[in-house]
């Protein structure tokens, strides 16, 4: 009875955050901040749906280790996967939100060459 409970939650919850993250898609404004809605709420999402997973089938022991590969993996791969596409579409020119604050990029992105300087290195102070 307990795990049955565990599991609805998990999977509720999991559930929850994928129709988040789809909502995300469709409501926010750049490409930058979908990115973000997506990667968090969707990395998230799978993370709980598959620990109501586990927590069903707690006694198959290769599941939970495929399971915990498979969140890891989401886990690791999912921001990163966000980033590389984020960036991928500031260099291509996707305008970015009226309301962003900051864009750091700009000052170190050279149009003409598509070279990306490093940030300058902070001083010391004595």
């Amino acid at each position: 009875m307990m795990t049955e409970i565990f599991t609805s939650i998990f999977l509720l919850l999991g559930a929850f955050l994928m129709l988040l993250s789809g909502v995300g898609i469709i409501r926010m404004p750049d490409l930058l901040t979908r990115m973000h809605a997506t990667s968090k709420a969707g990395a998230l999402g799978i993370g709980l749906m598959t620990c109501g997973f586990v927590v069903f089938y707690h006694d198959d022991f290769s599941l939970i280790v495929r399971a915990l590969a498979m969140i890891m993996f989401v886990i690791v791969t999912a921001p990163v996967a966000a980033h590389v596409l984020a960036r991928a579409g500031y260099f291509v020119g996707i305008k970015l939100w009226e309301g962003t604050v900051k864009d750091v990029i700009k000052e170190r992105y050279d149009l003409k060459t598509h070279r990306l300087r490093s940030a300058p290195k902070p001083r010391d102070e004595d």
